[in-house]
């Protein structure tokens, strides 16, 4: 599925949950005393309902990061492979080593993932450097073992970061719409406080103080959750990075004193 597509269906899908959770999950008679007419809530999920219209838009960018956040730790724990890293380096070394390019190709297929994608394009590279071509300087041959591998990373980059943004375009999203829902919520509680006769409406009063304080959690929840999540993630990916640099540096390395 692609990118578009897939954040095109979470957003249509976290809508209609939203809404669904709002009117007949939040706004069920029962957490009313009143009823259906949904002004007394009776306990929390009441009080959230009378937070207004914002609510389900907080609920849906809530659904949203933590999907995100769900698909970023299976994609970057795909990434690393089947194994372990270490063991995994280790085993291409001792090959490369010996001298058995197909071996450490061989341990890479057995791997997967995004390190091992790129550690195989290099050495694929170089089996065929060392098929096709004859007498071609070593220098030569590692300079173009370095741009495959080099091409190879570009490719995975954008798999290893995607969605990153998209978590940080959230978490400031839900800190306007939060502010947003609490601007409402005070008009509501000033309106109630105005009414005519000098005596405040109490009920309406009350559902505008909430309205504005359950807005400002709500989007301060998606907002921290989006925060943390993205800084950890980008944390993750940068320290993966510097493990595929180290890794084909040091197998670039390996392919130059063999060639000498």
């Amino acid at each position: 599925m692609k990118q578009s597509t897939f954040v095109f269906v979470l957003v249509i899908g976290a809508l209609v949950a939203s809404i669904v959770i709002y009117q007949f999950v939040l706004g069920h008679p029962g957490n009313f005393s009143d009823g259906a007419g949904r002004e007394k809530p009776l306990n929390l999920m009441g009080q959230v309902y009378t937070g207004g219209v914002i609510v389900p838009i907080l609920i849906t960018l809530s659904i949203m990061v933590v999907t995100f956040v769900v698909e970023r730790f299976l994609s970057l724990r795909k990434a690393q492979g089947r194994g372990s890293l270490a063991t995994f380096l280790k085993n291409v070394q001792r090959s490369l080593s010996t001298g058995d390019t197909d071996a450490a190709v061989a341990v890479c297929d057995q791997q997967r993932g995004s390190l091992a994608t790129i550690i195989r394009a290099g050495l694929e590279r170089y089996q065929g450097l060392q098929r096709e071509t004859k007498g071609i300087e070593a220098e030569k041959q590692m300079a173009e073992v370095q741009r495959a591998i080099e091409e190879a990373t570009a490719l995975e980059m954008p798999i290893l970061e995607k969605n990153l943004i998209a978590m940080s375009t959230i978490a400031s999203i839900a800190t306007m719409f939060g502010l947003l829902g609490t601007v409402i919520g005070m008009i509501r509680a000033f309106r109630a406080l105005a009414q005519q006769g000098g005596a405040p409406d109490a009920i309406q009063l009350s559902i505008g103080i909430s309205e504005a304080l359950i807005n400002t959690a709500l989007g301060l929840f998606a907002a921290i959750v989006g925060i943390v999540a993205y800084n950890f993630f980008v944390n993750k990916v940068d320290n993966f990075t510097y493990m595929i640099d180290e890794a084909s540096y040091d197998v670039v390395q390996t392919l130059t004193t063999r060639n000498k």
